[in-house]
């Protein structure tokens, strides 16, 4: 495997495509306007960024693998990764393809930094929810930064009108069940990652994709899949734009439990049969057997339930209130797509995304899209969220996506010195359900 810091000695700033060198430039200096980078020369920048190396024992440099894909064009890139190829195609369910480029055509540069912002365009004019667009980009940007540029098959996004299919080479470094949970990224392409995270565009933490589950659990969309090829060397993550599955009515369990309950009754006849002087020795034998079949059938119920909320783990039980977010048995029925089926020790620092609606996911954009924000316009955002309900602060932290501790140290705190914020248990700061709320007697003095 090629890694993405190697020094092409051969190749230096004539392979590289200017336009795109320069629309990276903008919109660097857009997210850092005083970053000393913004006053260097083009090759000095690039070196700074990691797109160019030195060999220090030579002292021959050239530009990297990682600034060859950001920032070359597919002719060249394919001279030094034959396998490369990037595709993008829709289609409305018929096999021909409605829209379609490709590295390959010719019409624009072909490397993966306009790949993805091309991709972004189209994603947020096609995709009226803002958080279902910034899903999309940040599986795009995962696909991105984790593939494997030297194998087979290239890197594909394919919309379809009930699901996205992102396809990449290259097999996950994490174990598959903690992608969605994980905390700690692997890196294939630490180089790319931080081109890419010097916009803003994404972090080392690898916290995207738990991000994605959140916000598909907010829609009540089917969880995201992920199929790794071990034969093709592939990761496949597919994110369906329908809902759960299968969603079991009221009328439905009932008719189940019902249905449950009188095979249990059916053993009444049994114990009038077996009621007699001769078979009373085999009457607590038989009893216990009944409480068996009953407990089983009953646990049965319970787990045909549990399967609805395709989140809930097998392991759970449906009346185990200690591993529920919201300590309220009624939840389960009320709410398929909780998060009450995370364990205990987690459900602490997630969201309930439930109480987390559409209007309060845009108020908070802009802290989202620019990591850069004066206090003052934190603040503003801040307070019009607390105008629409009170908030928690992990609640604050994953809708400004930042750190809890900043949120609180760089405008809770000082909100509530100014009285423009509350706290909902002013006696009890420590309250585990302590939420912020909108001082309106701020507004009236």
């Amino acid at each position: 495997m090629l890694q993405d810091n190697l020094i092409l000695e051969h190749y230096g700033l004539n392979e590289l495509n200017f336009d795109t060198i320069k629309s990276y430039r903008d919109r660097f200096a857009e997210v850092k306007p005083a970053h000393p980078w913004n006053a260097l020369e083009t090759k000095e920048f690039l070196y700074k960024v990691g797109a160019w190396g030195k060999v220090r024992d030579t002292h021959k440099e050239g530009v990297t693998l990682a600034g060859l894909l950001l920032f070359s064009e597919e002719r060249i890139i394919t001279e030094v990764l034959p396998q490369y190829f990037l595709e993008y195609r829709e289609s409305k369910g018929n096999e021909e393809w409605t829209e379609r480029f490709t590295s390959q055509d010719g019409t624009w540069s072909g490397n993966i930094f306009d790949f993805y912002f091309h991709i972004h365009e189209i994603v947020r004019n096609s995709e009226p929810q803002p958080s279902i667009a910034s899903s999309l980009t940040e599986v795009l940007i995962n696909m991105l930064i984790h593939a494997d540029y030297n194998g087979e098959g290239g890197v594909i996004l394919e919309k379809q009108p009930s699901h996205y299919v992102f396809s990449n080479p290259g097999l996950l470094l994490v174990p598959t069940d903690s992608v969605f949970s994980n905390t700690v990224s692997q890196l294939r392409n630490p180089n790319i990652v931080k081109l890419f995270s010097l916009l803003g565009l994404c972090e080392r933490s690898g916290s995207g994709l738990k991000k994605v589950k959140q916000n598909w659990s907010l829609y009540h969309y089917k969880t995201p899949a992920i199929d790794q090829d071990v034969s093709m060397h592939r990761t496949v993550v597919t994110l369906s734009l329908s809902t759960q599955e299968r969603q079991v009515s009221s009328s439905e369990k009932d008719t189940y439990n019902t249905s449950i309950i009188d095979s249990g009754n059916n053993f009444k006849d049994v114990e009038k049969y077996q009621n007699t002087p001769e078979n009373n020795v085999e009457i607590d034998s038989y009893n216990k057997n009944k409480y068996s079949y009953n407990k089983g059938l009953i646990e049965e119920s319970n787990l045909y339930n549990n399967d609805v909320n395709s989140f809930n783990k097998e392991d759970n039980y449906y009346n185990n209130e200690s591993n529920l977010y919201n300590n309220d048995v009624n939840s389960f029925n009320n709410n398929h797509n909780s998060y009450n089926n995370e364990q205990e020790e987690d459900s602490s620092n997630l969201v309930n995304v439930e109480n987390i609606d559409t209007k309060l996911w845009d108020i908070a954009a802009l802290a989202r899209e620019k990591k850069r924000l004066s206090p003052n316009q934190m603040e503003h955002i801040i307070l019009e969220l607390c105008k629409e309900k009170p908030l928690m602060l992990k609640e604050f932290a994953y809708l400004l996506e930042r750190t809890p501790d900043g949120v609180r140290n760089n405008y809770l705190t000082k909100l509530l010195r100014k009285g423009q914020l509350q706290l909902k248990y002013p006696n009890q700061p420590n309250h585990p359900k302590q939420a912020y709320l909108f001082n309106k007697k701020d507004i009236e003095k």
